[in-house]
C-alpha cells in the first residue's frame, strides 16, 4: 500500500498511526501543500479534491478521506480493531471522532487558515485568536467525555485516540493553552510513549522540514 500524505496534515497523521498500529506494510508518498503538489493533474487523478490523504491499494485502487481510509483499514486487517464490538460504545466513540473530524478539524485546516489570511487579510495573530477559540470550544466538550483511562476510551487504543493525538498536537503547535484540558493531554502523552504514535509524528516524517 501506499499512502499519500503531508507531514502536518492531521487527517494524514490518523491513517499513519493506523497503518502502524495494525503492522501494516506501506511506503509513504510525500505531497508537498506548500508546493501546491496537491493540486497537480497527475495527483487530482488520484484525489479528486487535491487533498491529502489518499490510499493507493495493492490492486492499484484509489481511497480518499481519512475516515474512509481508517473503516477500510479496520475490516481488511482486523487484528487491531479500533471500533469496539458493542453497537453503543461503538456509536458513543463515532460521536467523539465526530467532534475532532467534523467541527473542529475542517474549520481550523491548512486551507481554511490561509483563506483567512490570503483572500480576508486577516492579521496573523487575528487568524491565531480564530484557530485558538474553535479548538478550545471542541476541546471542551471533548474532555467532558473521557474518565481517568490511559487512552480515550479505556485501556486500549481505539479509533478516537487516533483523531485526538493529532488534534493536540497542532493544538500544541498554536499554543493553546491545555491546563483546562488535564484528561486529554493525559491520553496524549500515553499514546505518544507508543511506537505507533511516535513513527507517526509529523517530525519523524521524511518530508518534515
Amino acid at each position: 500500500m501506499k499512502l499519500y500524505s503531508y507531514y502536518r496534515s492531521s487527517a494524514a497523521y490518523r491513517v499513519r498511526i493506523a497503518l502502524n498500529l495494525k503492522q501494516i506494510e506501506h511506503s509513504i508518498e510525500p505531497i508537498n501543500l506548500i508546493k501546491n503538489e496537491h493540486k497537480s493533474a497527475d495527483y487530482i487523478t488520484k484525489q479528486p479534491q487535491g487533498l491529502v490523504p489518499c490510499l493507493e491499494t495493492n490492486n492499484g485502487q484509489f481511497l480518499a478521506q481519512s475516515g474512509a481510509i481508517l473503516s477500510y483499514l479496520d475490516t481488511l486487517y482486523p487484528n487491531v480493531k479500533l471500533l469496539p464490538a458493542d453497537p453503543f460504545q461503538a456509536a458513543k466513540m463515532q460521536s467523539f471522532v465526530d467532534i475532532i473530524a467534523c467541527d473542529i478539524h475542517p474549520i481550523c485546516n491548512l486551507r481554511v487558515l490561509n483563506y483567512l489570511t490570503e483572500q480576508l487579510n486577516i492579521e496573523g495573530e487575528q487568524k491565531l485568536t480564530w484557530y485558538r477559540h474553535w479548538v478550545t470550544v471542541g476541546l471542551s466538550a471533548l474532555e467532558t467525555m473521557l474518565d481517568e483511562s490511559s487512552y480515550s476510551f479505556g485501556e486500549d487504543v481505539t479509533l478516537a485516540d487516533l483523531y485526538l493525538i493529532p488534534q493536540l498536537y497542532n493544538a500544541l503547535r498554536f499554543e493553546v493553552e491545555m491546563s483546562a484540558f488535564p484528561k486529554l493531554y493525559n491520553v496524549y502523552q500515553c499514546c505518544n510513549q507508543l511506537e505507533a504514535f511516535i513513527n507517526a509524528k509529523p517530525e519523524n516524517q521524511t518530508d518534515a522540514v
